[in-house]
């Protein structure tokens, strides 16, 4: 690969998961939850792939991560709370479902803001966003299955963990 091209692969997939989280959002406004929630989970993967490009081309940077961790927000945290909120909490709960929403967005940036500035490398303090939004577009997929207070408990409960001061592992 030519030198100049490498250090751009990592960050074109950043912007690709970012992406995905933008068109979650999309397909949530048009009520496509479940494409939604494709989005949302085919951005974990891109999120996995990013930093470890970026490790093996050996072009980790301050830019990556930052990028990273903007992506993150969109399409773990935003996108997440959004398609949970329009599909389950708001026909159910309404305000109250909009404030649980809210929380989860807002831990979620906490809880990358505090990862940026820890610098910890062998594991994660709280659940990590990434797992966070993951399991929260899972659970609109079974959404059919479980009774709405099951989605709004276990969003609230992915809140805290992510502002928590559990240590996670990093695989």
């Amino acid at each position: 690969m030519r030198p100049v091209v490498k250090p751009m692969v990592p960050n074109l997939v950043t912007l690709s998961n970012l992406l995905l989280g933008i068109m979650a959002l999309i397909y949530t406004l048009n009520e496509r939850f479940t494409l939604a929630a494709a989005a949302i989970l085919l951005a974990t993967v891109l999120d996995r792939m990013d930093g470890n490009l970026a490790r093996r081309f050996g072009v980790s940077s301050e830019f990556g991560k930052e990028l990273d961790s903007l992506a993150d927000l969109v399409s773990f945290g935003v996108a997440p709370a959004i398609l949970a909120y329009a599909s389950v909490l708001d026909p159910a709960l309404g305000k109250a479902g909009l404030i649980i929403a809210l929380t989860f967005i807002t831990c979620g940036a906490i809880r990358l803001a505090r990862f940026n500035v820890l610098n910890i490398s062998d594991y994660f303090v709280g659940v990590p966003i990434t797992l966070a939004g993951g399991l929260m577009a899972i659970s609109i997929l079974l959404m059919h299955h479980l009774a709405f207070w099951v989605v709004a408990l276990f969003m609230v409960c992915l809140s805290g963990l992510m502002v928590c001061k559990i240590k996670v592992k990093k695989r």
